[in-house]
């Protein structure tokens, strides 16, 4: 392979990796802290659009509540023990969607049998050429990573092999 061809490669390469990802951040529940037997969670998780790399936010009192990650039999029967799991930490807490697939949450401590479980359907990320619409509303906040454009690059990759 030439050293044209190998840069080119690299290019390439370099361009994948820095395209532009935007991601969200979904307040559970709707609120600053919803995670609790108040909410609906069931019709809250329906009205948003989960995409890989999204972020999910749990507000709660880390006193009387738990988050944790559990299959969908777990989930459907309210088993919090054999989770996969632990989100909980001190009651402000994130998770991350990493991969398209469900995911079921509950809260322990007995607490799931009052509703306090929720279950997010995560899509692929979008094409970067496809706009990404995000649900609108209150729990959701759209984050941009920060990446170099493919312009600022390419002028100065073409002034490199220069």
């Amino acid at each position: 392979m030439g050293r044209r061809n190998l840069w080119a490669l690299i290019y390439v390469t370099v361009m994948m990796m820095l395209i532009e990802v935007e991601s969200s951040l979904h307040r559970v529940g709707g609120g600053k802290y919803s995670w609790n037997s108040d909410v609906n969670f069931s019709d809250w998780s329906n009205h948003e659009r989960f995409y890989s790399g999204d972020w999910l936010f749990f507000g709660f009192d880390r006193t009387r509540h738990s988050i944790l990650q559990v299959n969908k039999s777990s989930y459907e029967q309210c088993i919090d023990t054999d989770f996969i799991f632990n989100v909980t930490r001190g009651g402000r807490d994130v998770f991350q969607l990493l991969e398209p697939k469900p995911y079921y949450f509950i809260c322990g401590r007995g607490y799931c049998l009052k509703g306090m479980k929720v279950a997010v359907t995560v899509l692929p990320q979008p094409l970067p050429s496809t706009p990404i619409t995000p649900v609108s509303t209150a729990s959701t906040t759209l984050i941009s990573s920060s990446a170099f454009t493919i312009a600022t690059l390419s002028l100065a990759f073409n002034a490199f092999l220069l």
